[in-house]
Parts: C-alpha cells; sequence; structure tokens
C-alpha cells in the first residue's frame, strides 16, 4: 500500500475550519468538495490515458485523454456522497457507483447495505472517497469489495486518517495495488473509535444532524 499525505498550505487552511465545531453544514459542505478537489488532483497522477491527436487553431499536435474503460469513482454512503462533486470537478468523465456501508458502534465493524456498480470491474481503475480513515473497518470492506469484482487498483481519497486505521488498510492490502491519499494525518483513536483531533462524525456535519 501506498501513503499519501498531502502537504499544502491550502489543504491545512480548509481543514482547520473542517475541524471547527461551530463551521454551519453549508461551509462544511462547500470546505469538503473543496478538500477532495484538492486530493484528487494527487490522487489522479497515475491515472491511465491514452495519446490524441487535436487541431488547435494554429496546428495539429498530441495530447492526451482518460484512457478506456474509463476510472469508476465509488462514494461510500452516506458521508463519501459529500465528496463526489468534488472529484467529478476534476473528471468529469468518470463513471460512479455507489457502496452503502454502515459501523456498528459497538464492535466497530462495517456492514454492507446497498451497492450499485458494475459486476465486472476488470481492467478498471477505481477510487474510493469516504471522509474519514478511523479503524480502517469500511474501507478495507470497501477495497476488498471491488478486488473481488476484478478491479485493477484501487485508490481511496480520504480527508482525514487515523495511524491505527492507516496500518489495519496497509496490512489488510498486501500485496495488492492500493493507495490512500489523506488530507492530514491525525493522532490517534479514542476509546469509541473517533479520529482525534479529528472532526467529529462527517456525516453529521455534512448533512446537518447534530
Amino acid at each position: 500500500m501506498r501513503l499519501h499525505v498531502a502537504d499544502h498550505p491550502l489543504i491545512t487552511h480548509k481543514l482547520t475550519v473542517l475541524r471547527d465545531e461551530r463551521t454551519p453544514s453549508p461551509t462544511f459542505r462547500n470546505l469538503a468538495r473543496e478538500l477532495v478537489t484538492l486530493l484528487a488532483y494527487e490522487a489522479t497522477r497515475d491515472v491511465r490515458v491514452t495519446p490524441v491527436s487535436v487541431t488547435t487553431p494554429v496546428t495539429e499536435t498530441m495530447g492526451v485523454e482518460i484512457a478506456e474503460p474509463r476510472p469508476l469513482v465509488v462514494p461510500i454512503l452516506r458521508a463519501g456522497l459529500g465528496m463526489l462533486d468534488g472529484m467529478t470537478a476534476l473528471v468529469s468523465t468518470v463513471e460512479v457507483g455507489f457502496l452503502g456501508m454502515v459501523r456498528d458502534e459497538e464492535t466497530l465493524q462495517p456492514t454492507t447495505y446497498a451497492t450499485r456498480l458494475p459486476d465486472d470491474l476488470a481492467g478498471r481503475q477505481c477510487f474510493l472517497l469516504d471522509p474519514m480513515l478511523a479503524t480502517g473497518g469500511s474501507l478495507i470492506a470497501a477495497i476488498e469489495f471491488l478486488f473481488e469484482r476484478g478491479a485493477e487498483d484501487v485508490t481511496a481519497i480520504c480527508l482525514l486518517g487515523a495511524p491505527e486505521g492507516v496500518e489495519a488498510v496497509r496490512a489488510a492490502t498486501e500485496g495488492r495495488n492500493v493507495t490512500v491519499v489523506l488530507g492530514a494525518l491525525d493522532e490517534k483513536l479514542n476509546e469509541v473509535g473517533y479520529i482525534v483531533p479529528g472532526l467529529g462524525d462527517a456525516g453529521d456535519r455534512l448533512y446537518g444532524t447534530v
């Protein structure tokens, strides 16, 4: 597994506002979208492209276009849905699937409750969107789900991560083509599996249920 932690003052600034408990949901949603666009720039560095000829007003030249099969972006519901617009703003030609997962707050284990994905992901580059990499349980289950359907490589984009979750994903995906891109790597998990200092429950803050 490859880990990339963003190191940019704009990302750190936006994360600081997200962390603030006073930040209202509309601002939180806008900042999350902007952050994902910035993180997606790094996450798509190795996206596959093919050469293409283009005619400019001056001459013909060569460029590139996103290769087929197109990348698949999969937000993990519900919180990952708040990251989708930021991703498609940067790469508008991707296909989108959905994976619904919920974490049991006692066992901290994930359960899949909904899927909307192609049955065959052979040769596909997949991008998972999930704001928080805490215990890693949901992300590990989602990564495994995509590889079981034939995905070639999987990149996860998360706003924040905890060391415990990063190491859990690393151990579970050994030998597989997996990349994790984080806006920041925080200190630890607390006794109930929340990231510290974190930003609280991303889904609740995105959708105003706190």
